[in-house]
């Protein structure tokens, strides 16, 4: 007589591995109705639920900044997954907590470093990521992982979490000291609500300034307003729609958020003659 497996015994198994109920039927199938040995055979299935799902979107997760004891160095990714259910799942944080701290600890520079280090003994954070995947049922991966590195005695990285681990910045200051971080932190508040594309207009990409250039030139002379205008007059009008561009899009000169009667580097000069932001990274969910 065959062993029937219930819709009690599947959602147990779902409820514990967060697996989808198909695959948590065919796993307790496979293994006689064991939960232990099914959460087992859940985990092996790692590596074939990575390549199943690799076209699958994974715009859910959480986002983690974090900074080294001395805050010289801080780091900062996402660990994606599919729904908010598996983002919201204990084991999921605990795993992006893990990566964090192996991250913050080793200081790699880019992704592929990140996952080639050794989180376990013989186990890479990737083959550590690849074992939970039978057991979340989704695609899981870290994305856009990057780090600021400051020179000791030269400043500081505050990190900020935002919105539930929905979004999160690392600023870097250029002065270090305890009284400082509190207006890091009200930075990378301003850096998460108004989404700076650079520190200043003297660190916006070429490309950017040239499209954006381009455009408000095209714009003007489309305006039946500006017909028979000269080029070069054309050209200095858009130079100055070109630095109220910067004004919105640079961090320094926004506007600051809390005091709108000043722009952040006025802030920030309150706070410490000199201080200023020397880097910054933003990463979101979406």
């Amino acid at each position: 007589m065959s062993l029937v497996i219930t819709a009690a015994d599947v959602k147990k198994l779902r409820d514990i591995t967060l697996a989808g109920m198909s695959d948590c039927k065919k796993a307790l199938e496979a293994t006689n109705g064991n939960i232990e040995e099914a959460i087992d055979f859940l985990r092996k299935q790692g590596q074939k639920f990575a390549v199943k799902r690799a076209d699958r979107e994974a715009k859910e997760g959480v986002c983690m900044a974090s900074v080294s004891h001395n805050r010289n160095n801080g780091i900062i990714f996402k660990l994606t997954s599919e729904t908010d259910f598996v983002a919201k799942n204990e084991e999921f944080v605990n795993l992006a907590n893990t990566i964090a701290e192996i991250a913050i600890k080793n200081l790699p520079n880019t992704t592929e470093e990140l996952l080639a280090i050794e989180a376990e003994p013989g186990i890479s954070v990737n083959e550590l990521i690849l074992g939970k995947l039978g057991t979340f049922g989704e695609k899981v991966e870290v994305a856009e992982y990057s780090i600021i590195r400051t020179d000791a005695g030269q400043g500081q990285v505050i990190p900020y979490i935002h919105m539930g681990n929905r979004a999160a910045v690392i600023v870097a200051l250029n002065q270090e000291g305890t009284d400082k971080m509190e207006a890091g932190k009200n930075v990378a508040m301003q850096i998460a609500a108004m989404k700076p594309i650079a520190v200043s207009s003297d660190d916006v990409d070429a490309s950017v300034i040239e499209r954006e250039r381009g455009i408000i030139i095209e714009t003007m002379k489309a305006d039946p307003k500006m017909a028979g205008k000269p080029d070069d007059m054309i050209a200095k009008i858009a130079e100055g729609k070109l630095n109220a561009f910067f004004k919105e899009s640079t961090l320094l000169s926004q506007d600051y958020v809390k005091d709108g009667s000043k722009n952040v580097a006025a802030y920030l000069e309150s706070v410490s003659k000199g201080l200023t932001v020397t880097a910054f990274r933003h990463i979101k969910l979406g």
